[in-house]
Order: structure tokens, then sequence, then C-alpha cells
């Protein structure tokens, strides 16, 4: 059984096609559930046959110990604030040295999937986002991350993460100046149409695309859809579906050659997902302009790492 982009990609380019009837408003949520629900199974089987050859091949694993739970409890509960999970558990891996360095994406990623899908099952049904941007702005998305695998490698990294940092900190200045009723307050909407419509669609592509760079999607996107107009919890089922869509077939790779370390992969799965259901729950009975200024803070936060990052970098080339 080979997990491959190419034959889920159609899927969803497919039910992107969606018209806003009702019977296809009702259906495509259901759609979209199914397609998650039957990539958490194929990466869930994947993953135990791994396993198992593991052990025929005498290769040693074992299972989390309370450490490794707590980073997958701790990180993927505000993961599914739209904090972000990377950045946090490489931090802890690094700082408490429980993963190698070498190993750390691989286990991020196939450790931080079944989470990220729990996120995307659940805010596709307590979020009606309506299907015709859904759809398209996910496809894009997942589209532009794999393009970007294949683009990215020869960007200047540095000037992209300044300019997405610094951009980050002017649209959530925009966003606080609304909230203190200084600019025209967000609106709360749950579709995009027009020229707003492109805007978002071409938008989370150009976000997957600079994935690779190590630029994560959540915090961008939340800023995306609160500018074109769209209530601050419409970006939770696009952020999360755009992510889960990705993150099995990035992750099956590291199936195949093992760089990752299985006891805190299996740690943040484990912990990751009954902490997602309950910050969930809470984000759920946020009100909109509580959600409004979590999403300044958040940006605020993602935007000033993006700009550490980039200086640690250049400054680590500097040295080198």
């Amino acid at each position: 059984m080979r997990f491959n982009l190419h034959c889920m990609m159609p899927l969803v380019l497919c039910l992107s096609a969606c018209s806003e009837d009702m019977n296809q408003k009702a259906l495509t949520p259901k759609a979209l559930l199914l397609l998650f629900s039957l990539m958490a199974l194929m990466f869930i089987g994947l993953w135990v046959r791994s396993l198992l050859r593991m052990r025929r091949e005498n290769l040693a694993w074992n299972w989390p110990r309370p450490i490794e739970l707590a980073v997958g409890a701790v990180t993927d509960f505000f993961d599914t604030l739209g904090i972000g999970a990377f950045a946090p558990s490489t931090a802890i891996f690094r700082l408490a040295k429980i993963v190698p360095d070498e190993l750390i994406p691989g286990t991020l990623n196939v450790g931080h999937t079944l989470p990220t899908i729990a996120q995307a099952l659940i805010f596709i049904q307590i979020v009606d986002v309506a299907p015709s941007t859904l759809l398209p702005m996910i496809s894009a998305a997942g589209i532009g991350a794999w393009l970007g695998t294949k683009l990215v490698g020869d960007l200047p990294r540095f000037q992209i993460r300044l300019g997405m940092g610094f951009a980050m900190l002017l649209a959530a200045s925009i966003m606080l100046l609304s909230l203190l009723g200084v600019l025209p307050a967000g609106k709360d909407a749950l579709m995009l149409a027009g020229w707003q419509w492109w805007v978002g669609v071409i938008g989370n592509f150009v976000l997957g695309l600079l994935m690779p760079l190590g630029i994560g999607l959540y915090a961008p996107c939340m800023i995306l859809v609160s500018l074109l107009g769209m209530s601050p919890l419409a970006a939770f089922p696009i952020m999360m579906g755009s992510c889960a869509f990705l993150m099995p077939i990035s992750s099956a790779g590291f199936f195949q050659n093992r760089r990752y370390q299985v006891s805190s992969a299996l740690g943040l799965a484990m912990a990751g997902v009954p902490a997602v259901l309950l910050a969930a729950f809470l984000v759920k009975s946020l009100e909109l302009d509580t959600l409004r200024w979590g999403v300044v803070g958040i940006v605020t936060y993602v935007a000033l790492s993006i700009l550490y990052s980039a200086w640690r970098d250049r400054r680590r080339t500097a040295n080198s």
C-alpha cells in the first residue's frame, strides 16, 4: 500500500468543483470528513505495518515516556488554538535533549499527523464555512506545499522570512486598531466571493508554497481570512484541513527511511489527540471578539518568532 499525493489530490480538486446548492452544501463536509477519515486509517495502517516490520528486523523501539506524552499534550493543545506545534515541540526536544536534531523533522511530521487530522475533523463539523471557499483554499494550500518542496530550495530564505514577519506584524496591528475602534470592525462572513475569493485562494496557495521554508500556515491564514472580512473561526477548518491533507503524505516517507524517533512520535500522537478535543471545546466556546484578541496575540508571537529565526540563521551564517 503506497500513500501517494497524486492519488489524493484529484479527489480534493473534484470536491472543490461543488456548487452552492443546499444538497451539496450538506454533502461537502461529509465528503471531507470521509476523506480525512480514510487518510487517518491509511496513515495508522502504514505506521503499524512499519512498526511490525521493525520488530521483525530486530530494530528496537520503545513506547513513549511520560515526558514525551506531556510534550504531545501541551503542544497539540496550543496547536489547536492556532499557535502551531512544530516550533514548540522542536524547542522542547532540543532543550531537554529528547530527540536528536537529525530525527526531529520526521518525529514532528509523524507524531503530529493524527492530532492535526483530529483538528480538521472537528472544525469542519463545528464551523460552517461555505464549501466554495473551504475546498479551493484547502486545495490551493496543498498544491502550493507540494510545488514548494520542488521550487523553494533556491529562494532567499532570510528575505522571505523577514518580509513575512513584518507583514504579519503589520496585519496584526491593523486587527488591533479595529478591535480598539480606530478602524472599522472586522466582519463575520463564512464565505468569500468575487475578488476576495481570488485573493483568498491565491493567498493560501502562496502560504502553502512557503511552508517548506519553515513558515507555518496557521497564523498567516488567520490573518488572511480576517483581513478578507471572514470570521476568525473560519480560519480553523481552512488551515487545519490544509495541514491534515499534507501531513500524512509527507509522513509516509519517514516510515520508509525511519528517520524519526518512534517513542516521541507515539507520545505526540497518543497524548495529542485528547488535547485537541479539549482545546477545540475551548475555541468553540469563545466569543468572537475574544477570539480576535487571541488571533492578534498569536500572530504577533509567530511574527516575532519568524523574525528571530531569520536573525538567528543570518547570524549563524555570518559566523560560519
